[in-house]
């Protein structure tokens, strides 16, 4: 296959995205345009530069439709446990119908981290947990002692206060003082 060069390749990229409704990761993407996956790193950065809606997920990027957007209601949730409960916590919001959109810390240095999730089924929760543990890497909560935000998107209100209920009786909601 041919390499594919600068724009065209970002065109063909992005038809990709907004063709698909699943995130697809930098690898398939590189093979596909025939580049290294950090050309494609630097698409995804170019691309969102001109307001693409492109969000980087643990299981690839995603085009955020404008259709998909309207049609639901946010909330951002503050939440505590430890790393042992992350999983749990996860599959207990994408159980009552509910996306996790991402997960925010507030760090000493840096300020506020945001990191997206984009995990809505019990299947992208297991690929995102997988993930965690073959990188070994930490879960942003753990730089602040198990504190953190989630912003989650469900249908309606209704789950959302669902969501907040179960999380709630799990101890996982950082109570108002």
């Amino acid at each position: 296959m041919k390499k594919m060069l600068g724009e065209e390749r970002r065109l063909h990229l992005l038809a990709q995205l907004k063709n698909s409704t699943t995130p697809i990761t930098g690898t398939d993407l590189a093979k596909f345009a025939n580049v290294s996956r950090q050309v494609i790193v630097n698409d995804m950065t170019l691309l969102k530069a001109r307001n693409e809606p492109i969000i980087a997920t643990s299981q690839g990027y995603l085009y955020m439709h404008q259709e998909h957007l309207q049609h639901t209601v946010e909330r951002t949730i503050p939440c505590f446990h430890t790393s042992q409960d992350a999983e749990d916590e996860l599959l207990t919001i994408v159980d009552c119908g509910g996306t996790v959109k991402n997960v925010i810390v507030e760090h000493p240095i840096y300020g506020e981290i945001t990191a997206s999730l984009m995990v809505s089924n019990r299947h992208e929760v297991k690929k995102f947990i997988e993930r965690v543990n073959e990188t070994q890497a930490s879960y942003l909560s753990e730089l602040t002692g198990g504190t953190h935000l989630h912003v989650i998107s469900a249908p309606s209100t209704e789950i959302l206060n669902l969501i907040e209920r179960t999380l709630e009786k799990k101890g996982y909601l950082i109570a108002d003082q």
